[in-house]
């Protein structure tokens, strides 16, 4: 058994050794660390018990007393797989940024240790302050490693990036107190442990206003349309091994906060803005996409294109069916691999083309075939090139959408047809057409295959077998949905059985009839369980 402190805490302590270490030592200490963190997470999809409900590895300290908060962190099937993911990519960002000459590189490497702590922390926290603390710590790293080494416009960047995702970490933070005090019992403890909060329940008008500061905090993390007015500068300016791992992970976090926090607390305020989320989902998609097809810029096309694919697993997510959420938690995986190789690549290419502009570049596939062929296998998964995991993780989206809302399903389907139009217009503009004019056409370095291989080789092995990702998360997620689900399409109105009032605990409790009462939540009940489903939505643990 993996202590989950350890895997937290050891790319910052990593980072503070190498630190103290002369010139490029300090990367070459901190990427060792990464991949000894990498070798930790690995050990955790190992050990996980497929056959145990709820947190494994837990531990649970009480952390601020008169709060009622904890040091609780666990890992459950709704975490592990983008655990791994982060543990992956950032190992890669540390080994392409060792393999390169930074000013101060001891402070950029603590700046990047410390990113990759908070992330994990937000990842594994099963006590509500404890996530919004690490969710908030992982801006501040964020805001030095473009503001200190980021491109020509990293002021205004940095300054647009910390207003935009600070309104909406302090939106959470009131919403984050608000529901450990609303959801205090009469007389008892005050507690922000996830199991406690999904225990006690708010009122639904109560759940309605959280639910939009939370769902603000997240949508701008991702990014989502129209809260995305950061990304541009904000691509731009970020240093390529920075921003993989912004791309690919930090907007996971904002997706994962939803199945995590929103949906098993707020489950009838998810219920009642579910087709705001999903329009909000079908723009994101539609504009995202639209986007990455006039952009030139190949950060750009990849930066809209994350927002189109961020639109789908949010369409996942609030389809409110287990097979939209999977495919969102699977679509998560798929594309931080993706996003993170793609600007891996974009590096290779602009060394030799002196530019991350597509019209600058060209011709270099027949003289470097390896890095054609690496690209190409991004490029197909990235358009969900039926055989990739993406088209696994689109299809189950897609299924979920159409269970829930059809006539939305559909247009989002035109999502799908318009990635392959950018994709493919990126790698025949980049790889093929002319030989550029200062580009230089030669093969892929060692170096970069060391950081891209792998990435490509992780992407291979979810397509061959994506239900080694699916089994493990199946049973959490499913119940992460399960009381929003319920309110949304009953299962006794479904069964054809008729909802029955009787006398309310509360004004406007429904009480459902018998065999049901454990899957219907309370409509504004402050008391009573939300949902039996809830509480093991890996929060079950000690």
């Amino acid at each position: 058994m993996i202590a989950l402190s350890l895997v937290i805490w050891l790319p910052l302590a990593v980072s503070l050794l190498a630190a103290l270490l002369p010139g490029q030592w300090s990367g070459r200490v901190a990427a060792a660390g990464s991949l000894v963190t990498l070798g930790f997470a690995v050990s955790l999809l190992f050990g996980f018990d497929t056959h145990v409900g709820g947190l494994q590895d837990v531990t649970d300290k009480v952390w601020i007393g008169e709060l009622g908060t904890h040091y609780k962190i666990g890992v459950d099937g709704l975490n592990l797989a983008l655990v791994l993911l982060a543990a992956l990519l950032f190992a890669a960002a540390f080994v392409a940024a060792a393999m390169r000459e930074w000013e101060r590189p001891s402070t950029f490497f603590v700046w990047l240790g410390l990113a990759q702590s908070a992330v994990f922390g937000a990842l594994l926290a099963q006590d509500l302050l404890l996530f919004v603390a690490f969710f908030d710590l992982m801006l501040i790293p964020f805001y030095f490693l473009t503001g200190g080494w980021g491109g020509p416009n990293r002021v205004a960047a940095t300054t647009k990036l910390v207003i935009y995702t600070l309104v909406g970490s302090l939106l959470m933070l009131a919403a984050a107190i608000a529901t450990g005090v609303l959801a205090e019992p009469s007389g008892g403890h005050l507690s922000f442990v996830l199991s406690d909060l999904r225990a006690l329940g708010l009122s639904k008008g109560s759940q309605e206003w959280i639910f939009l500061c939370f769902a603000a905090a997240f949508l701008v993390k991702m990014p989502a349309f129209p809260l995305h007015a950061w990304m541009p500068d904000g691509y731009r300016a970020m240093p390529l091994p920075v921003l993989a791992v912004f791309s690919g992970v930090l907007s996971k976090v904002g997706a994962y906060g939803f199945l995590r926090i929103v949906l098993p607390l707020f489950p009838q305020a998810s219920a009642h803005y579910q087709t705001l989320m999903l329009l909000i989902a079908l723009a994101s998609i539609l504009y995202g996409s639209v986007m990455a097809f006039t952009q030139t810029d190949m950060r750009l096309i990849v930066g809209y294109s994350s927002v189109a694919q961020l639109g789908f697993i949010t369409l996942g997510i609030f389809a409110l069916r287990p097979a939209g959420a999977q495919g969102a938690v699977l679509q998560m995986v798929n594309h931080g691999l993706v996003t993170a190789a793609l600007f891996f690549i974009i590096g290779v290419i602009a060394a030799r083309a002196g530019s991350e502009d597509i019209r600058e570049m060209g011709g270099i596939a027949f003289r470097a075939p390896v890095l054609a062929a690496l690209f190409l296998i991004v490029a197909l998964a990235t358009l969900a090139m039926p055989g990739s995991s993406n088209f696994v993780g689109e299809f189950l989206i897609l299924l979920g959408a159409f269970q829930a809302k059809i006539v939305i399903a559909i247009v989002a389907f035109t999502g799908v047809v318009l990635a392959s139009v950018y994709a493919l217009r990126a790698f025949i503009r980049a790889m093929h057409n002319r030989l550029g004019e200062s580009v230089e056409s030669h093969e892929i370095g060692l170096r970069d295959v060391v950081v891209i291989a792998p990435l490509v080789l992780v992407i291979l092995a979810i397509a061959l077998d994506p239900q080694v990702a699916l089994i493990r998360g199946q049973r959490t997620v499913t119940a992460s949905i399960s009381a929003a689900q319920a309110i949304v399409n009953p299962p006794s109105a479904a069964a054809g059985v008729p909802i029955t009032t009787g006398t309310p605990a509360s004004p406007g409790t429904v009480s459902p009839p018998a065999g049901a009462a454990q899957q219907l939540p309370q409509r504004n009940g402050g008391s009573g369980p939300s949902s039996s489903a809830g509480s093991s939505s890996g929060g079950s643990g000690p």
